[in-house]
Order: structure tokens, then C-alpha cells, then sequence
């Protein structure tokens, strides 16, 4: 029996919403309905590019469409969010899924209250990397990561800790599965007046420790985490997408080591995601980055900026440390 395909919508047509766009054009399953954004001609150029509609606002997807991805600002995230919810839309709203607790909370409580499905894209979730490690967990306690890139013009409207960091805080959350205790961070603004590289050290209620280090301000590109259990050290690249573990075959004076590639699928992570928010909406079974999932990244994404930002006014961090006004 076929599966039921399911109408979709991207509504904000921007970088994240145009690969959503052509996503969907290639998932078996999906029917593109249409874009929504308020500037006219970048939905019209998108719509174009990939044989969809335009359609004019949001109000004009009630019946229309089964599901919608969410890609406009953060700042409009609760509020579209919320709206489409109510109309019974299925959400999958982008990284970070709101711009406070507050906000996360009101789109939690409307995807219960309307019987909707709510899921966040965090989207390295499913990078094939990932998803090899995660069965051979076992109670790690190091972590390095290191999340740098080179300056954009993307996402500028946020700190470099919501905009990229907070990837590997879900991830960190999802793979140690304890909750976090002390957090001692350090950034600074760069090129922008928002914080462009930032270090934070995290200490888990069960003894973990994470390093992690976010950049968009850098000269190279790096996407790594490297953690450390018992008698192994397992390597993940998130840009190569394929993860090493390394295990002590024979331990003493002179160990013995054995090397073993876990196997990845060679996946798209954006097109796994998508296909898991319409395999949700199908079955309406909770999504695997569900609305409590990014929820409790934003957190954690809040606490490390809440020690950045004590961390500048202890070192007079100037106009920085003023401009936060906190």
C-alpha cells in the first residue's frame, strides 16, 4: 500500500528555507505545495527554481497543506509557529525553535493543545556521524568539540552560541543523557556586536565534562567532536560525516589498539530530517528532536550565554559588557 503523501509548505525563503524547498521536491512522499515570505520576489525566484506555488501568507495555507517547515527569523518563531499550530498544521520549526524559554514553552504547549506535531531542526541529529556513534555510547566522560566556520553574513542576527553551538549542546544533552550542572563560558564579538566565538565548559551531573568551542569568525572550517569512555576514544566529523573508534584491544606497557570506521549511511542530514518530520506527521509519532529536545538545548544555549555575559562584566569587556545589560 503506498504510502499517504503529505502536503507541505515552507514558509520563510530564505538560505535554510530554499534547501527545505528543494528537499521536498525530491522526497518521495511529499508534495510541495508552496512558499511563504513577505519579500515577494525571493519567494517568487524560489517558487520558481523548484516548480512551486507562491502563496501569500500564512493564513492562506489553512487546508492547503498538511505540514510546514518554519525558516524565518527566530525572533517570529513562536509567534508563526503558534498560528500555524492552531490552523492543524504540522510545525518542524529551525534552530533555535524560539528566541526564549517563554516562547519555546507557548509552541510546546499549542503542538499538545491542538494535537499537532512540533519538531526542531536541529539537524545534525541525523548527520550519518551521528547516528553511527550513538549505539555504542557508554557512559562517556570527555568531550572536545570544536564547531568553526568562516564569516558569513548568515544569522548574524544572533550569537554565534544559538546560531551554531547549540548543535553540539543537543547533541552533548542527547548522547550523556544527564543533566547539566556547572557551565563556565567565555566569548567575545568579533566583526558583529553579537558574540562570534565562544568556549564554554560544561560539567554533567554524572561526571562528564564537555569542551566546546563555536566560531564563525575563523579561517577554516571544522566540525569535530572526539569523546573519550572506557578504554575507547571514538572521532566523529560532522563535514565528512563518518566517525572512527578507536578501542584498547590489549592494554599494559605495550597496548594494543584497534581502529574500526563505523559504518554511516551516505546520507543528506537535511534530507533524513525531513523525512523523519513527514514520516512524524504520518504516523504521528513524537519526532526524534521533539519540541522538549529543543527546548532544553535553548536552555542549556542560555545558560552559556548567561556566563558569557558574566564574564565580560568581570573583566570590563566595555561596550560589550554594557550592550548586554545584564
Amino acid at each position: 500500500m503506498p504510502e499517504r503523501r503529505i502536503r507541505v509548505a515552507v514558509v520563510g525563503a530564505g538560505e535554510f528555507g530554499r534547501n527545505h524547498a528543494r528537499v521536498y521536491r525530491e522526497l518521495e512522499g511529499a508534495d510541495l505545495a508552496g512558499l511563504v515570505d513577505g519579500d515577494a520576489e525571493r519567494a517568487a525566484q524560489v517558487a520558481a527554481e523548484f516548480g512551486a506555488d507562491v502563496i501569500p501568507d500564512i493564513e492562506a495555507l489553512r487546508g492547503r497543506v498538511d505540514a510546514a517547515s518554519l525558516a524565518v527569523p527566530t525572533a517570529e518563531h513562536a509567534a508563526v509557529g503558534i498560528r500555524l499550530l492552531e490552523m492543524g498544521i504540522d510545525v518542524l520549526v529551525e534552530k533555535p525553535m524560539a528566541s526564549s524559554l517563554e516562547e519555546a514553552d507557548a509552541l510546546i504547549q499549542a503542538a499538545r493543545r491542538h494535537g499537532r506535531i512540533l519538531q526542531v531542526g536541529h539537524v545534525e541529529r541525523f548527520n550519518p556521524a551521528v547516528l553511527a556513534v550513538e549505539p555504542i555510547v557508554n557512559r562517556p566522560l570527555f568531550f572536545e568539540v570544536h564547531r568553526l566556520g568562516v564569516f558569513s553574513q548568515r544569522s548574524l542576527d544572533v550569537d554565534v552560541i544559538y546560531d551554531v553551538m547549540i548543535h553540539d549542546l543537543d547533541i552533548l544533552l542527547a548522547l550523556v543523557g544527564e543533566p547539566v550542572g556547572e557551565v563556565r563560558a567565555v566569548g567575545i564579538p568579533v566583526l558583529t556586536d553579537k558574540v562570534d566565538i565562544a568556549h564554554a565548559r560544561l560539567e554533567f551531573a554524572g561526571g562528564a565534562v564537555a569542551n566546546v568551542t563555536a566560531s564563525r569568525v575563523s579561517t577554516e572550517r571544522v566540525r569535530k567532536m572526539r569523546f573519550f569512555q572506557h578504554q575507547e576514544y571514538i572521532s566523529l566529523d560532522y563535514a565528512r560525516r563518518d566517525a572512527l573508534r578507536v578501542r584498547v584491544a590489549k592494554p599494559g606497557p605495550q597496548p594494543e589498539f584497534a581502529f574500526e570506521k563505523l559504518h554511516a549511511e551516505p546520507v543528506e542530514p537535511l534530507r533524513a530530517e525531513l523525512q523523519a518530520f513527514l514520516d512524524a506527521v504520518r504516523t504521528r509519532r513524537e519526532p526524534r528532536v521533539n519540541g522538549t529536545a529543543g527546548r532544553a538545548a535553548l536552555e542549556l544555549a542560555d545558560r552559556v550565554m548567561a556566563s558569557i555575559l558574566e564574564h565580560a562584566r568581570s573583566v570590563q569587556l566595555g561596550a560589550f559588557a554594557k550592550q548586554s545589560g545584564q
